[in-house]
C-alpha cells in the first residue's frame, strides 16, 4: 500500500486547522480568508455535518469530518479553537499533546480551574497560546493605552464600566447558553469580559472588590420571555485600586434594545470616555482628542454578531506574527487570566456578601 502524501506548506504560510463552526466561527472565517496569504485553512470541523456543510458553504473554506485529521497533520501548525467553554481545557489539552499552539476564542474555560489549566497544558508544552479578546485591538483603546503610557491623563481618580447590552429570548433558547454547566457564567464571562479585558488592559487589576449579581425575572419561564438560567444577567460591583483609585462596573444583558458599553477614566490631568469604538478627551489645559468611530456597530443588541471583523483579523495577525517572531501574542493565557480573576473576584464577592481581594492569577 501506497503511504499516504503529506500536504506540503506554501512558502511563508502557515497550515492552521479550525475547530468549532458555531455562531462565532463568522469573523474568524472572514479573517483567515483576507490573510490568506499567511494563512494556509488545513481544515475545518464540526462534529455536526450539517454545521460543516453550512460552514463550508458560506465560506468555502475545507472541512474535515474527524478532528483527529487535524491534530494528527504534522504540517499544521496551530489551531483556532472556537468551541464552547466547557470543552476549552479538554481540547486545548488534546492540541497540546499534538504540539499544535492555539488561537483560542474567549474564555479560557467555563470554570475558574479549567482556565488555570487551559495555560498551563500550553506552557508545559512549550507552545503559544493566544487568547481571542479583541477590543484590545480597537483604534479607540490602543489610542488611550498610549495616552495612559505616556502619562496625558495624569494620576487615575475615578473609573466606571457599563455594558448595558440586550440578549433576547431567542438568543438563550440554544441548549446549554446562560447555563453554567456549558458557559461557566454569565454576562461577565459570556457578553463583558470584552470591555473587562480592555479596561484590565488599561488600568490592571483592583485590589478588593465588592459586588451583587442576579438573575433577571428576564429569563423566568413566568414572564414569557423564554427559558430559565443560572447564571447571572445583572451585575453591579466596587474596585478599590491600591493607588486609591475607585471604580465601578454596571453590566447586563437586560437594557433593551442595547447600548455602546463604556469606560469612563477620570485623571489628574483631564478625562476619557470610551463609548463603543470612539474615544473622546478633554484635558485640564483644554485639549480635547478623539479616535475611533463614530456609530460602529459592536454586537451589544439582539444580534451578537453585529460587528466588523476587523478587529479579529487584528488578533488572528498578531498570533501569526507572535509565532513567527517568537514572541507571546499580545493577549496571551497570562495575560487573559487577569480579567478571569476579576470576573471570580466579583460573584465571589456577590456570593458571599464580602469584599475580596483580587490576588494577581
Amino acid at each position: 500500500m501506497a503511504a499516504p502524501i503529506t500536504p506540503s506548506v506554501a512558502p511563508g504560510r502557515r497550515r492552521i486547522g479550525v475547530i468549532g463552526l458555531g455562531m462565532a466561527s463568522a469573523p474568524h472565517a472572514q479573517s483567515l480568508i483576507d490573510l490568506q496569504d499567511r494563512v494556509e485553512v488545513a481544515g475545518c470541523f464540526s462534529p455536526s455535518a450539517e454545521r460543516r456543510a453550512a460552514f463550508a458553504a458560506r465560506h468555502g473554506l475545507p472541512t474535515v469530518d474527524r478532528m483527529e485529521a487535524l491534530l494528527e497533520d504534522p504540517t499544521l501548525s496551530a489551531v483556532l479553537l472556537l468551541t464552547p467553554p466547557d470543552s476549552h481545557a479538554e481540547l486545548v489539552a488534546r492540541c497540546a499533546a499534538a504540539g499544535k499552539h492555539v488561537l483560542l476564542e474567549k474564555p479560557l474555560d467555563a470554570t475558574p480551574e479549567g482556565a488555570r489549566a487551559v495555560v498551563s497544558a500550553m506552557e508545559a508544552a512549550g507552545l503559544t497560546l493566544g487568547v481571542v479578546l479583541q477590543h484590545r485591538f480597537r483604534a479607540s483603546v490602543e489610542r488611550l493605552a498610549g495616552l495612559m503610557r505616556d502619562g496625558t491623563l495624569g494620576r487615575p481618580l475615578s473609573a466606571a464600566v457599563s455594558v448595558r447590552w440586550w440578549r433576547d429570548a431567542a438568543y438563550y433558547d440554544q441548549p446549554g447558553r446562560g447555563m453554567k454547566s456549558r458557559d461557566g457564567g454569565g454576562v461577565l464571562l459570556t457578553q463583558a469580559i470584552h470591555t473587562l479585558d480592555a479596561f484590565v488592559g488599561l488600568l490592571g487589576l483592583p485590589e478588593r472588590v465588592a459586588g451583587f449579581a442576579a438573575t433577571s425575572v428576564l429569563r423566568s419561564p413566568a414572564t414569557g420571555m423564554g427559558k430559565s438560567m443560572d447564571t447571572e444577567d445583572v451585575v453591579a460591583a466596587a474596585l478599590r485600586y491600591g493607588n486609591g483609585m475607585l471604580a465601578t462596573i454596571d453590566a447586563t444583558t437586560a437594557a433593551y434594545p442595547g447600548y455602546p458599553e463604556r469606560i469612563e477614566i477620570a485623571g489628574t490631568g483631564g478625562s476619557a470616555v470610551l463609548s463603543g469604538d470612539r474615544l473622546e478627551v478633554q484635558l485640564v489645559g483644554g485639549e480635547r482628542i478623539s479616535a475611533g468611530e463614530d456609530g460602529a456597530t459592536l454586537g451589544g443588541g439582539a444580534d451578537p454578531m453585529a460587528f466588523s471583523h476587523q478587529h479579529h483579523r487584528a488578533v488572528l495577525s498578531d498570533f501569526l506574527d507572535a509565532l513567527d517572531e517568537g514572541r507571546r501574542p499580545r493577549v496571551d493565557g497570562r495575560e487573559a487570566l487577569k480579567v478571569h480573576r476579576l470576573i471570580e473576584a466579583i460573584l465571589q464577592a456577590a456570593d458571599g456578601g464580602t469584599t475580596v481581594e483580587v490576588a494577581e492569577p
